[in-house]
């Protein structure tokens, strides 16, 4: 008998058991405790690479937002002249006058402030008339007796501008306070032509000059 055609049978016959219909049925290496470690330690490790991604995603997308949007209001600051008036102009028509001491993307800080106030007188003959004039009113002897600080919301401010000194307004607040050196007396202070609950009764008629009219 042939030793070689033998050994050519046997492995013929062993490539036929493992491998019907090109499927391998050799037994396969059966993993340890060590292989299902790593396993997991792989899984472990991508799903890590995975959480990180996001979360350095979602920072990097915040920052760009709050560098696009959240810092408009605080570049604005550079615009400010420190040495002059600025006018706040509301989406309600409200305008203030004063000293912004701080713009951020939430608020404005103002002081030293002023805002106009209108008085109408009528006369009734054979046509009617009316005059009107603008009064520049101090912050700070209201029926409330607000302090000389207001902090508006960003969203209330319909824009604002520096004010020139030689203005109606920024003389008016000059005038102001040559007149009123030691600061601002309730007791005293009137504005021409209010009375009503938003002016103490004694400040009524005493001294209109020390808050200046505008004329419009």
């Amino acid at each position: 008998m042939d030793i070689n055609n033998r050994g050519s049978q046997q492995s013929n016959n062993v490539s036929r058991v493992n491998g019907v219909n090109g499927v391998d049925y050799s037994p396969k290496p059966h993993l340890g405790s060590e292989g299902k470690n790593s396993n997991m330690k792989d899984r472990f490790f991508r799903a890590s690479q995975a959480v990180l991604f996001v979360a350095v995603s979602i920072v990097l997308i915040g920052l760009l937002v709050f560098l696009i949007y959240g810092n408009k209001s605080d570049s604005q600051s550079k615009y400010i002249n420190t040495n002059d008036l600025q006018a706040v102009f509301l989406n309600t028509g409200q305008v203030y006058f004063g000293n912004i001491k701080d713009i951020n993307s939430s608020y404005f800080n103002l002081v030293n402030i002023f805002y106009l106030q209108s008085n109408t007188s009528s006369s009734t003959s054979s046509t009617s008339n009316s005059a009107s004039n603008v009064t520049l009113v101090k912050l700070g002897c209201e029926l409330h007796a607000p302090l000389d600080q207001m902090i508006i919301n960003t969203r209330e401010v319909t824009f604002w501008e520096n004010l020139s000194p030689n203005g109606q307004v920024s003389k008016a607040v000059a005038a102001f306070w040559k007149q009123n050196p030691n600061g601002q007396k309730c007791s005293d202070q009137t504005t021409a032509g209010t009375s009503g609950s938003n002016t103490p009764q004694n400040a009524t008629n005493k001294t209109s000059s020390s808050t200046p009219a505008v004329k419009p």
